[in-house]
């Protein structure tokens, strides 16, 4: 066994296409481009997405809906989540972000309201849920908005 050897697998390496070489190879006279038409000629190549000039997709559907450009994008995070942490005092969206529960720093966080909360914990965070407000005050802690 050496290197001179080696061979290819069955089927691995196919010959060549040659096009345009006489009726004999199977690809003579038109040279697999079927008769005259746009997509015979040389040079010739269509957009993925032309439909021969008909009216185009992207055209023919109408336009729906809008961009709100005021729109507040919320990380969110669960009461039960913020029972979990070590930290009592002093939860912020840094605090959240260090400690793996928010993916972002830069984006804003909200508190919703699902799960239970036992121990008093002071949070700040940009929006809080009526219900995630109400369960953290009734268990002795202290909402900030930011």
């Amino acid at each position: 066994m050496d290197l001179g050897s080696l061979k290819s697998a069955p089927g691995a390496v196919r010959k060549r296409k040659r096009i345009g070489r006489g009726p004999g190879s199977g690809h003579g006279k038109t040279s697999g481009k079927g008769h005259k038409g746009q997509r015979s000629r040389s040079g010739s190549s269509i957009r993925p997405w032309f439909e021969g000039g008909q009216m185009p997709l992207q055209r023919r559907l109408p336009k729906r809906g809008f961009t709100n450009i005021f729109r507040k994008e919320y990380q969110v995070i669960n009461v039960k989540d913020l029972g979990r942490l070590s930290e009592n005092e002093g939860i912020t969206p840094e605090v959240l972000f260090k400690q793996g529960l928010v993916s972002k720093s830069s984006m804003r966080v909200k508190v919703l309201g699902d799960g239970e909360i036992s121990q008093a914990i002071e949070i700040s965070a940009h929006a809080f849920s009526a219900s995630a407000k109400e369960k953290i005050e009734k268990a002795g802690g202290k909402v900030t908005v930011l």
